[in-house]
């Protein structure tokens, strides 16, 4: 019986770094079967322009291929057309969700343990056509609409988030008591189940400053976020707040939690950015399959330079592989 966790690699929007980077990868040891989804020319030219030997071989389902360093396992994935470093074609663009799809796909089908994501280009999604916020939104959708948690992490340090891609104006209407309630409850289980922390510790922010200031700055704290709080912890969750933002990531709160719940995008990233920006993962909690991704874009200008740094990418393999085992015992 194979033991190795199967993880199927999406290379990303090819005028980026992804390819760039799923070279770099392919280099090192890993204990798993890598499975990459992409144009297996496109990464014979890119791998020629930067200078690297590798070699490609199409991948079998029915056969058991672990990881050999210089080795490509590749799921092929054809261009529309063919693509040049930093230079976006919109014709391409289907190119990418194809991959998003066939490797979704293959892990709700148990193909697959986990996806990792390099990153794409929204906009030339969305310039096709195809209404894109993000891999998180897309592939949730692709799962059947459930609903997701998008969560970062670096070293200890965890942020998730209850609203992602929004419009700043559009975040308070947003966050309502059934969804509070069910993202800290996926925030919670996922922390049990994939991460193995046995009683998760949250700590959960306030949406305004100073946490409503007693309701003379908001009162979003006091109708909505401690009355689900209040209603979680009589569930058995360790739950922390609400608690001002601004004071919330001191050594001595962090060092209390397993990871901090944030009301928005730019309330809880900005900070777990700082502390870990390259080597930090993004995690995608609340669906049916591991999710992994890099914490950067796209990167046009580095494609093909040889200067890109694979960090995040190999940290967000490592914790795939991490979570798939977790899963598995």
């Amino acid at each position: 019986m194979n033991t190795l966790p199967r993880i199927a690699l999406t290379t990303g929007e090819p005028a980026g770094i992804g390819p760039d980077l799923t070279l770099a990868i392919a280099q090192r040891p890993w204990p798993c079967e890598l499975v990459i989804f992409g144009d297996p020319t496109l990464l014979r030219s890119r791998a020629e322009q930067l200078g690297q030997s590798i070699k490609l071989r199409a991948y079998q389902s029915a056969v058991h291929t672990p990881h050999q360093p210089g080795w490509i396992t590749y799921a092929n994935t054809e261009l529309a057309v063919p693509t040049i470093g930093g230079k976006l074609n919109v014709r391409n663009a289907n190119y990418v969700l194809t991959m998003l799809d066939r490797a979704c796909d293959g892990c709700l089908q148990g193909e697959f343990s986990a996806m990792v994501t390099a990153p794409v280009q929204k906009s030339v999604i969305n310039d096709a056509g195809v209404p894109f916020t993000g891999h998180t939104e897309y592939l949730a959708e692709r799962c059947g609409g459930e609903l997701p948690v998008m969560m970062l992490t670096c070293d200890t340090l965890r942020v998730a988030l209850v609203t992602t891609h929004l419009p700043l104006s559009q975040v308070s209407q947003a966050i309502t008591a059934p969804i509070l309630h069910r993202t800290l409850t996926i925030l919670h289980q996922d922390l049990r189940h994939r991460f193995a922390i046995k009683n998760p510790r949250i700590m959960v922010l306030g949406l305004n400053p100073h946490a409503g200031e007693s309701g003379h700055l908001g009162r979003e704290e006091i109708d909505l976020i401690t009355p689900v709080i209040k209603s979680l912890q009589t569930e058995g969750m360790s739950l922390i707040g609400p608690l001002p933002a601004d004071t919330a990531f001191t050594p001595t709160n962090l060092q209390a939690v397993d990871a901090v719940l944030a009301m928005y995008h730019d309330q809880g990233l900005p900070v777990l950015k700082y502390a870990g920006f390259g080597n930090a993962v993004n995690v995608t909690l609340g669906l049916p399959i591991i999710r992994t991704s890099v914490d950067h874009g796209t990167a046009l200008e580095l494609a093909g330079t040889g200067k890109a740094n694979a960090s995040s990418l190999s940290a967000a393999l490592e914790l795939a592989i991490t979570m798939s085992n977790n899963k598995a015992s």
